[in-house]
């Protein structure tokens, strides 16, 4: 667990450290899958793009796709180079606006998500062991009202 320094408590047991619990989770569940899919000789950001695009449907746009995993286009648009080169993903113009570039995933895509999927799910319910299913649907509950809420806030 956590140890704030300056106070020698456990941040997780304080309102204000929540945002650094909830980043720290995060951060610990991802690097644990990594390691897991590195067979798979995926980087952490190639098996998350993948992911990514997978839960937001095929044909999903660069942009849609570079808001919905928090990066900027031009970082996007590297990754996205490197992962078809490599036969992961492909990009086609839209019909409609020749700017806008839909992402698609290739057999080997889908045949490696199969994987990743099983992977994920293993250490999901690994992690998940010793709580309960109201817990964690309370759990889900408050961080989607979080997100809502930052996603609304007018600054």
């Amino acid at each position: 667990m956590a140890k704030d320094n300056s106070h020698g408590e456990d941040t997780y047991s304080r309102v204000d450290g929540f945002g650094q619990a909830l980043a720290e989770t995060a951060r610990a569940w991802r690097m644990r899958l990594d390691r897991r899919l590195q067979p798979l000789g995926l980087s952490q950001a190639k098996w998350r793009t993948l992911l990514t695009i997978a839960r937001a449907g095929e044909g999903v746009t660069q942009k849609a796709l570079a808001e919905r995993m928090g990066v900027e286009g031009p970082t996007l648009v590297g990754l996205l180079d490197r992962l078809a080169r490599d036969g992961w993903v492909e990009r086609r113009a839209s019909e409609h606006d020749r700017r806008v570039r839909h992402v698609y995933l290739t057999s080997r895509a889908r045949e490696a998500l199969r994987e990743i999927e099983a992977v994920a799910s293993t250490l999901r319910s690994e992690l998940f062991h010793g709580l309960d299913e109201e817990e964690l649907l309370r759990c889900m509950r408050v961080l989607r009202h979080l997100r809502d809420r930052a996603e609304t806030l007018n600054d």
